[in-house]
């Protein structure tokens, strides 16, 4: 019995040994893997695992750049920066973004507008870290905030750079406002391979010349290291840093005080306005009204901002001077009558008979004054601006020779301004009308579409800068210069300034002799002429054109009456002007929508830019518009 039992602990013992050796075999192997693992680690893999601690330990931090500013031709700040505090929120670490928004009213003045636009940057903007719930908060709002920050998770107070358009709606379609960045301009970025040099940078320009010189304005992103607590807080900076670089600084051709003075000439009126300076192309004076105020986009435009310009049937948001097409009326007939001289169809002494109306087949075209002008000859057709005379030239040149004529004046393409959103025009012919209709009726181009054609009516729709442009290349004899709104560049860093030289487009081949007789009738349109009423007492000679544009068509024998035409179906009033005669310094024209005739509404607003360029002589009290019968009975072209 005693030796069973021996035998079995002696069992029990090895069974137990052999555990204990496994066990501690087990031990070992873990002991082994261990240490295996603490080798790897802290010597084969010390230098990467060293590195991603450093990483959670220090955040690079992208430091974005100054903006660029814009200034004038005169050293004026169109376009600043200003440093201000926001209330940011970042919506990927509040659980109740709504909730948050509440308890921070509490705090600091949140109003409807700004909830309003926080939701609409959440809807428009992508991988963005926060967005501001409020801007420019006074002293006490960041003191209060500071105090009560432990209350929030995921708010923080932010210093940040905002812009600034200190004249408000003055030449805002030139400077044009940036907003921040959606996911449309991001892709756009990234197709230009430029995107991370906007890491950080919340905005970016939207239109006009903050838009178009965006490359030069933006600046290049620096970067700084910062050490991080565990709760992902900055507490302090570590060298090295990379200093972010300012953008350059854009120096405008356009003079702020001539823009104020155009502008304020239109009133309440819409229109556009675009003045040249014949000999580079300079850009002086640049319109579009009403305009709007760019200082709503700078924190992200508010919806009920947004509908009130987007609904507004002035269309504020419309860059007219660009973007607007119109029939040219009357200011047509000045190249009409240069065509006329260059291709032998007349000579300034070819009269015609002008009995008040033109007939071509079965319709009667009637002349702007009744009774017409008598006998007219190419100065008196250009000065009393007869309609039939250029009826009937319309009909002797046709639509071919008129097309090719107008299309070196630039009529029908776009000019190559520095700017977006320029609209070509149409210069009609019958391939434009081909090429634009699609049914076989209305692909073909009748003559008697050509009639019109010949007082800037018909199809003929341009934009005001084409206009001016054309008229700068008249005024310049010929030669014709790609309009420009940047004169320089400036970098803020060296000092250097980069010029834009002006830019030959083309030198029209044209007989000086024709070049003069043009410029001398448009003289008279000022002196005794259509526009003689406006440029009464004039220090200087200028040569101009009026010209009246239909918006909607009348019937045949159908009578105009202004005061009885709903005022957005008048017509439009323009009016083209160079100065002085000999040697113009300036190009310009101007065009108001349902303004009526151009010698009573355009006309007066030419003048007293003139006055103020050549002169610097201000209004001293608006000039009367003359009243419909002392200029026109029956206007429909000038």
């Amino acid at each position: 019995m005693r030796f069973a039992e021996l035998r079995n602990t002696e069992g029990e013992l090895r069974a137990f040994q052999v555990r204990l050796g496994a066990a501690g075999l087990a031990v070992l192997v873990a002991l082994g893997l261990l240490l295996a693992r603490f080798v790897w680690l802290q010597v084969l893999q010390h230098d990467a695992y060293s590195a991603k601690a450093e990483e959670n330990r220090i955040a690079i931090v992208p430091l974005p750049p100054n903006r660029g500013l814009i200034l004038d031709r005169n050293g004026e700040v169109l376009a600043r920066n200003y440093l201000a505090y926001t209330l940011e929120i970042f919506p990927a670490q509040v659980r109740d973004v709504d909730a948050t928004i509440a308890e921070l009213a509490a705090f600091v003045d949140i109003q409807p507008r700004d909830r309003a636009r926080f939701r609409k940057l959440m809807q428009e903007t992508k991988n963005v870290d926060s967005l501001p719930i409020r801007t420019r908060l006074s002293d006490e709002e960041v003191a209060r905030i500071a105090a009560n920050r432990w209350r929030f998770t995921g708010v923080e107070i932010k210093a940040r750079l905002f812009r600034k358009y200190p004249y408000g709606e003055q030449a805002s379609h030139v400077i044009g406002y940036i907003g921040r960045i959606t996911g449309a301009d991001l892709e756009s970025l990234e197709e230009k391979a430029v995107a991370a040099n906007y890491r950080g940078t919340d905005y970016i320009g939207k239109a006009g010349i903050e838009a178009s010189y965006e490359q030069e304005l933006h600046g290049v992103t620096g970067f700084e290291r910062v050490e991080i607590d565990a709760a992902g807080r900055g507490v302090g900076t570590l060298p090295p840093t990379t200093t972010p670089q300012a953008g350059n600084n854009v120096g405008l051709t356009l003079d702020i005080r001539l823009q104020e003075v155009a502008e304020r000439a239109f009133g309440a009126r819409r229109g556009a306005l675009v003045a040249i300076e014949p000999a580079t192309g300079s850009v002086l004076a640049f319109v579009s009204r009403p305009g709007y105020d760019p200082n709503l986009f700078v924190d992200g435009i508010d919806p009920q901002s947004w509908d009130e310009l987007m609904s507004s049937p002035d269309r504020p948001l419309n860059n007219r001077a660009i973007a607007g097409l119109y029939p040219p009326g009357s200011t047509f007939k000045p190249y009409m009558a240069l065509a006329a001289l260059e291709l032998g169809k007349r000579t300034p002494r070819t009269t015609i008979s002008d009995p008040g109306y033109f007939v071509f087949g079965d319709r009667r075209f009637r002349d702007s004054k009744p009774g017409g002008h008598g006998i007219v000859d190419m100065y008196k057709s250009i000065v009393m601006s007869s309609d039939v005379y250029y009826y009937m030239l319309a009909n002797d040149l046709g639509i071919d020779a008129i097309a090719g004529f107008m299309k070196r004046f630039g009529f029908g393409a776009r000019t190559g301004i520095d700017l977006e959103g320029e609209a070509a025009g149409v210069l009609p012919s019958p391939e434009w009308k081909l090429a634009r209709f699609s049914r076989p009726e209305q692909q073909k181009w009748y003559a008697g579409e050509t009639i019109s054609i010949g007082i800037g009516q018909g199809y003929n729709a341009y934009t005001p800068l084409q206009l001016a442009q054309a008229l700068a290349t008249l005024a310049n004899n010929g030669a014709m210069f790609r309009p420009r709104l940047v004169s320089h560049v400036d970098n803020p860093r060296t000092g250097e300034r980069r010029y834009f030289e002006p830019e030959l487009v083309r030198q029209l081949q044209l007989q000086p002799e024709h070049v003069a007789f043009i410029k001398q009738a448009m003289a008279g349109v000022n002196i005794e002429g259509t526009a003689a009423r406006s440029f009464v007492g004039a220090q200087y000679t200028s040569g101009g054109k009026t010209g009246t544009a239909q918006v909607v068509g009348m019937k045949q024998g159908e009578k105009y009456e202004e005061d009885k035409v709903a005022e957005r179906l008048r017509d439009h009033s323009l009016y083209i002007a160079f100065a002085p005669l000999d040697g113009p310094k300036i190009a310009l024209a101007v065009l108001v929508e349902n303004g009526g005739f151009g010698a009573r509404t355009a006309a007066p607003i030419a003048r007293i830019v003139l006055d103020y360029f050549l002169l610097g002589k201000l209004p001293s009290a608006p000039r009367r518009a003359a009243p419909a019968a002392e200029v026109k009975s029956d206007a429909k072209s000038d």
